[in-house]
C-alpha cells in the first residue's frame, strides 16, 4: 500500500463477442459477449500492492486469477499498479498493465498514472490506478488531485482514474482511485477534489454543455450524474474524511454513500488492510460510495477475508436489479 511503517511501500468470465443486455439496477447495459441474459453488475476494488503477495512474490497473473475467484465481475478497480520502479520490494520492473491485460481476456484495460518519472535506459516509472472492463467506455478522465505541502511527512502525487461506463440507463461514472497515506492535511484535500469532481460532474449532466462538429473535440460527450467512487482512501470508517466524503452537497447533488453502511446498517465495516499481513494495522481503509440515486440497487457488498494476493482485501459489490 506504499504506505510503509518507514519502509515506503506502497481480482470473469471471458466470452466471445455479440451483444448481449446487462442489468445494472434495473436497467439494461449493453455489452459484448455471445449470449443475451439478464444479471448483476458486479465490481471489484482491490489495493493489489504492485500485485506483491503476503508470501512476497509479485504476480500479476494471481491477481487476475483471484479476481475471477471471488466474482464473474463486469468492473475490477485497481489501486498501486506499477511499470519500472524496480526498487519496489519484491518488483523486476515487469509492465504490470499489460501483464495483467494478458490475464484478463475479454476486458479492456484503463491506466491512470498517479507517479511517472524517468527511470534507468530512458523508460519510464509509472504508478498509478487501473480498471478493467468489459463494459463499453465512452470516456476517460484522469483527475491528478490536489497535493499540498506537507514537510512533515513523506508523500507521493494522487489520481482518481475515471470512466464512463454505457448503461442502458444512460451513463455511470466508475471511479478508481487512492489517496494518501501518511499526510492528514493532503488526504483531507483529495477529499475535497473527489467531491468537487462529483459537484462539476453533476452540473454537466444539468446543464450539458454546447456542442461543437462530431469528430472533433468539442463534439459534446454526456456527463452523468450517477456515481461510484472506489479504492483505497487511507481513512478509517469513524474519520473526518469518511464523514466529510458521505456529507451532504450544498447544490443538492445526489449524495455520496458508504456502500457498506447502505447493506450492512449497523454492522461494522470488516477490516480491509492488515488480515494477513501482521506489519499492517487491521483497519478498513478500502471503500466504495456510489451516488445516492445507485444506492437502492445495491445488493451483496463483501469484504473478502481469505486471499493474502495483497497486504489489502479486495471489496466485492453487487448492483442487483
Amino acid at each position: 500500500m506504499v504506505k510503509r511503517h518507514v519502509r515506503l511501500a506502497f481480482p470473469a468470465v471471458h466470452r466471445p463477442a455479440k451483444r448481449l443486455t446487462l442489468r445494472l439496477v434495473g436497467f439494461p447495459i449493453e455489452r459484448d459477449t455471445q449470449e443475451a441474459s439478464t444479471m448483476t453488475m458486479k465490481l471489484i476494488t482491490w489495493n493489489v500492492q504492485w500485485c506483491r503477495g503476503v508470501d512476497g512474490r509479485v504476480d500479476p497473473a494471481r491477481i487476475a486469477s483471484c479476481a475471477r475467484s471471488l466474482a464473474d465481475f463486469d468492473v475490477l478497480c485497481l489501486q498501486e499498479v506499477a511499470s519500472g520502479f524496480a526498487g519496489l520490494e519484491g518488483h523486476d520492473g515487469t509492465d504490470e498493465m499489460a501483464a495483467l491485460g494478458a490475464a484478463l481476456p475479454g476486458y479492456r484495460g484503463f491506466f491512470g498514472a498517479a507517479t511517472d518519472v524517468a527511470g534507468p535506459d530512458g523508460r519510464r516509472d509509472v504508478f498509478g490506478n487501473a480498471v478493467f472492463t468489459r463494459l463499453p467506455v465512452k470516456q476517460v478522465f484522469r483527475h491528478l488531485l490536489p497535493w499540498p505541502a506537507d514537510p512533515s511527512v513523506p508523500s507521493m502525487q494522487r489520481l482518481a482514474l475515471e470512466l464512463i461506463v454505457a448503461t442502458g440507463r444512460g451513463e455511470v461514472r466508475v471511479t478508481s482511485t487512492h489517496l494518501e497515506y501518511y499526510s492528514a492535511l493532503q488526504r483531507m484535500a483529495q477529499v475535497d477534489a473527489l467531491r468537487a469532481i462529483h459537484t462539476q460532474a453533476v452540473a454537466h449532466a444539468r446543464r450539458p454543455r454546447a456542442s461543437g462538429r462530431g469528430g472533433e473535440p468539442f463534439e459534446a460527450a454526456s456527463r452523468p450524474a450517477s456515481a461510484i467512487v472506489c479504492g483505497d482512501f487511507n481513512f478509517q470508517p469513524d474519520s473526518p474524511e469518511h464523514a466529510r466524503m458521505t456529507a451532504a452537497f450544498p447544490g443538492g447533488e445526489p449524495r455520496l454513500v458508504d456502500a457498506w453502511i447502505a447493506a450492512h446498517p449497523g454492522e461494522p465495516h470488516p477490516p480491509s488492510w492488515g488480515v494477513f499481513d501482521a506489519s499492517c494495522p487491521r483497519i478498513c481503509c478500502d471503500f466504495v460510495f456510489v451516488s445516492e440515486d445507485l444506492a437502492p440497487g445495491l445488493g451483496s457488498v463483501h469484504v473478502d477475508q481469505t486471499l493474502d494476493a495483497s497486504d489489502h482485501q479486495p471489496v466485492v459489490v453487487e448492483l442487483a436489479d
